[in-house]
C-alpha cells in the first residue's frame, strides 16, 4: 500500500473508499514480493499490481465485489497447477497469498497521515495482522520514529509487541512477515503480522570526482539512492559535472566518519571508492570495511587490488573484513566507457543486494527469487569475472 502512497493520499482526503489487495506470502517463483499492492477504488480506477498480469484481472473482480458489499478482510491465495494452466494461476510457476482490506478514510483517521509521511519519503511503517484469530484479522498500527503509535490492534500488549517488530523492519528498510503470538506467550494462536515499511533512500556515497563517478551517479540515482560525490579536490568536485549528486568536498575517510558519527549510514548505505590512490583510499577503505553497511566496492586493477590488500592488512584488518570487499568493483559486461563501467558497478550492488549469481538467466538460474536480506552483505554467491581496470 505504501508503494502508492502519493496516489492513494488524493483517494483518503476526497473520502473516497478503496479495496487494497496486498502480496502477503510468496512462495517458489513468483513476480512480486510482499507488500506489492493493487488498488481498486470507488470510482472504478485501478493502481498497481501484484502479479505482473496474470491474475490481477481476477483480484480486480473481488476488491469490486469488496466495494459492493461485504467490507470484512478476506484472503486469497494463487499458484499453478495443470487447471490453472488454462484458467486462472501464476504462470511463473509459484505461489501468491493476498490479504484484501476495505479502507474507508472517513472512518480511519490514522490512515492520512502514514500516507503524507510515505508520500513525501518520510520513515513508517504500517504493521497489519494477515492471518490469525478472525477478531484481529486486518487489524493494523501505524509506527513512525520518536511518535505514538496510531492506530490499535485490539490489545496494549499486541500493540507493543508489533511495534518493536515493525521497528526492526524500519531500520533495515524492509518490508515483509513476521510470526507473533504463541512464542511471545500472550496469545493462543499464532499470528502472522505484515509490515509495510517505507523508509528514507538508500544512499550511495561514491568517493573520487572522476567521469565513472558521474555516470554512476546517474544509475544510482535512476535506482533511487540519494547519491553523494565526495572528493578532496576542490577543482574536480563540482556541482556543475556532478548534475545527480549532492557534493561535497572533504577528505574521504573523514566525510565517511562524519556521516557514521550523525547516523546517517545504515545497513543499505553503499559505499564505491573509484579513486585508486592509497593515499585516499587506505584510511576510507579501512573505516568502511568495518561498518556495518551493504556493500563496499573499490576500482583497480588486480595488481592494485593486491597491493591494496596487503596495506589493509599491514592496517590491522581481519580477512573477515577484507572478505566484505568488492574488488576490482563490477561485474565482467566487457564494459569500455564510463557509461559501461557504472553499468557494471550497479549490477554488482544489485545482486549483492537480493543475492543474485550475475550469470545469464539462459543458464537455468531462477528468474524470481525468494527476498534476500542481509545486515550486512557479503561476497558470498558465485559470480562472473570481476572487472580489470587499468591503473
Amino acid at each position: 500500500m505504501l508503494e502508492l502512497a502519493a496516489d492513494l493520499l488524493e483517494r483518503t482526503r476526497s473520502l473516497t473508499p478503496f479495496v487494497t489487495a496486498t502480496v502477503t506470502g510468496v512462495a517458489g517463483s513468483a513476480p512480486r514480493q510482499p507488500g506489492s499492492s493493487l488498488v481498486v477504488d470507488a470510482d472504478g480506477a485501478v493502481l498497481g499490481n501484484v502479479s505482473g498480469g496474470c491474475v490481477d484481472a481476477a483480484v480486480h473482480e473481488v476488491c469490486q465485489e469488496m466495494l459492493a458489499g461485504d467490507h470484512r478482510p478476506r484472503s486469497l491465495r494463487f499458484g499453478y497447477t495443470d487447471a490453472d494452466a488454462i484458467g486462472v494461476g501464476l504462470t511463473c510457476g509459484g505461489t501468491i497469498e493476498l490479504l484484501l482490506r476495505h479502507h474507508d478514510p472517513a472512518t480511519e483517521p490514522e490512515l492520512e497521515p502514514a500516507l503524507v509521511a510515505a508520500a513525501e519519503g518520510e520513515t513508517v511503517a504500517v504493521a497489519t495482522i494477515v492471518r490469525g484469530p478472525r477478531r484481529y484479522q486486518g487489524r493494523r498500527i501505524v509506527v513512525r520514529p520518536g511518535r505514538p503509535v496510531a492506530g490499535t490492534l485490539g490489545d496494549a500488549l499486541l500493540d507493543r509487541v508489533a511495534e518493536a517488530q515493525a521497528t526492526d523492519l524500519l531500520h533495515a528498510g524492509r518490508t515483509g512477515t513476521v510470526e507473533i503470538g504463541v512464542a511471545d506467550s500472550y496469545c493462543q494462536e499464532p499470528m502472522t503480522l505484515l509490515v509495510e515499511s517505507s523508509a528514507r533512500a538508500p544512499r550511495l556515497l561514491v568517493f573520487g570526482a572522476i567521469d565513472h563517478a558521474a555516470a554512476l551517479a546517474r544509475l544510482g540515482a535512476f535506482l533511487g539512492y540519494r547519491v553523494t560525490v565526495c572528493d578532496a579536490r576542490a577543482t574536480f568536485a563540482t556541482p556543475e559535472r556532478f548534475p545527480d549528486a549532492e557534493v561535497v568536498v572533504e577528505w574521504p575517510h573523514r566525510y565517511l566518519g562524519s556521516q557514521a558519527e550523525a547516523g546517517l549510514l545504515d545497513r543499505r548505505t553503499v559505499v564505491c571508492v573509484l579513486t585508486h590512490d592509497p593515499r585516499f583510499d587506505l584510511p576510507l577503505l579501512t573505516a568502511a570495511l568495518r561498518m556495518p553497511v551493504a556493500y563496499v566496492g573499490a576500482m583497480g586493477s588486480r595488481r592494485t587490488h593486491e597491493e591494496r590488500l596487503n596495506r589493509l592488512r599491514d592496517a590491522g584488518l581481519s580477512d573477515h573484513e577484507l572478505g566484505r570487499l568488492h574488488s576490482p568493483i563490477g561485474l565482467d559486461l566487457g564494459a569500455r566507457t564510463p557509461q559501461e563501467t557504472a553499468l557494471s558497478i550497479v549490477a554488482e550492488i544489485v545482486a549483492s543486494r537480493h543475492g543474485g549469481s550475475g550469470v545469464p538467466l539462459s543458464t537455468g538460474v531462477p528468474i524470481h527469487r525468494g527476498v534476500v536480506h542481509h545486515d550486512v552483505i557479503h561476497r558470498s554467491v558465485p559470480s562472473p569475472r570481476p572487472l580489470t581496470h587499468s591503473s
